[in-house]
């Protein structure tokens, strides 16, 4: 018969560690915490006192949603700086869906909103004009990631030769198929030729323009708007959207200060 007077039966763990006795078995099965000693003849399982802070560890990595394999590979390596790498790498993963469910709760309220404030816009003609550019066909979903790495390798390449805001062009096919062409871009006195970067010109156009005001996770509530007043002023869009980044993350830690300029190229259809 197994002595017990040095561990807890299974219940008695888990009243401690408030990991239900199912979950307990659940992670026994997947070999991520094992029970101190098994009663080969009853199956009964028995727990130490020293594994109640690997359970509590585990309840709470669970709690941060942080994937079983994943439970496993930090529990199992040795080394305290890798181990803090891992848990730091999956904290920032959360604090990104995080930031997405907040922008997502924002526009909701914005859009149910009875009175929403009126948009101002702003017909204009814009000159054709050469740029430093990054262009790629890109899916919807990976838009942030290609924009942020295209922008990087754009502010290498200009240096202080910039002179003005950076922007970008996004075709329809983004919009409408979830994959298109996607171009960002910074005005320089001299755009250079380096690596993905390049000289482009953007042609002359008649745009509609509006500014959306804080964090862009919100601009699609802007981009209706906009388009609303597009329609409504018998008006029809000819062409690629157009962005202008006036005030963002590289200029203002404050979200409320950023400002995305959107320009929808039109013509008058009366």
């Amino acid at each position: 018969m197994v002595q017990t007077a040095r561990v807890l039966t299974i219940g008695e763990f888990s009243r401690l560690t408030h990991l239900s006795v199912r979950t307990l078995r659940r992670y026994h099965e997947a070999d991520l915490l094992e029970p101190a000693v098994v009663d080969q003849a009853t199956g009964y399982r028995y727990y130490g006192v020293d594994q109640i802070p690997v359970a509590q560890v585990i309840h709470r990595l669970r709690e941060l949603d942080v994937p079983l394999s994943d439970v496993q590979r930090i529990l199992r390596t040795p080394d305290p700086g890798i181990r803090a790498a891992l848990v730091a790498e999956h904290l920032q993963r959360l604090e990104g869906v995080l930031d997405r469910t907040r922008a997502a709760v924002v526009s909701l309220r914005r859009l149910l909103e009875p009175d929403p404030a009126p948009i101002h816009v702003e017909l204009r003609s814009e000159p054709a004009r050469t740029v430093a550019a990054v262009e790629a066909v890109v899916g919807s979903g990976d838009v942030e990631a290609w924009f942020a790495g295209a922008m990087a390798e754009l502010e290498a390449a200009v240096g202080d030769a910039v002179t003005g805001p950076p922007g970008g062009t996004y075709d329809n096919a983004l919009f409408e198929q979830e994959r298109g062409h996607a171009l960002v871009y910074l005005p320089a006195t001299a755009p250079p030729r380096v690596g993905r970067v390049h000289p482009v010109t953007l042609p002359a156009a008649e745009l509609a323009v509006t500014t959306h005001v804080g964090e862009h996770d919100g601009v699609e509530i802007t981009y209706g708007a906009l388009g609303t007043w597009v329609v409504q002023n018998a008006m029809s869009v000819a062409g690629p959207v157009r962005e202008v980044y006036l005030v963002g993350p590289r200029d203002a830690r404050e979200p409320a200060a950023w400002r995305t300029e959107i320009g929808w190229p039109v013509f008058r259809l009366t």
